[in-house]
């Protein structure tokens, strides 16, 4: 039986990325519906993009199961840190990718989450402990699901 903490946890970190919560659009449903030229598109020049957040959002997932896995892996899928330039006119494979990234990394942080002994949850992982870490990757999910949400609402109204 999965401790209650962890239960919490990971229910935290799908309902900010897949799941119905009461907030409003969670990552992904931020992201149904983008196009290729709203994925692309900056509302001014030295902004990100859509498809620049998907990718940033992946790698603090990274971020997160390198700091509290046992068995952390070794780098993130693309060279860099943090913020990754797109394309400011993605192919639809290149898009499709980004959105599989981003699956990716959120499938092996529940799959690190679930696996993570209840006693290592006060545990210091960098500056912060192991639980802060994972409430932490949840509402960073729902903070750019926000600005993504802005983001096509400006895109919209250009």
């Amino acid at each position: 039986m999965t401790d209650p903490r962890i239960g919490l946890l990971l229910h935290q970190l799908h309902q900010a990325f897949d799941r119905r919560s009461w907030h409003g659009p969670n990552l992904l449903g931020s992201l149904r519906g983008v196009s290729l030229e709203m994925a692309g598109w900056r509302p001014q020049p030295a902004r990100h993009n859509i498809g620049e957040l998907v990718v940033h959002a992946a790698y603090w997932k990274y971020r997160v199961v390198r700091l509290i896995a046992t068995e952390p892996p070794r780098a993130f899928s693309l060279p860099g840190s943090d913020f990754f330039e797109r394309p400011s006119w993605p192919t639809a494979e290149g898009w499709r990718a980004d959105l599989a990234l981003l699956r990716d990394w959120h499938g092996r942080l529940a799959e690190v989450v679930g696996a993570l002994p209840p006693a290592r949850l006060s545990e210091t992982a960098g500056e912060f402990t192991c639980a802060e870490l994972i409430t932490g990757a949840a509402a960073h999910d729902i903070y750019h699901a926000g600005q993504i949400r802005l983001i096509r609402r400006m895109f919209e109204d250009r």
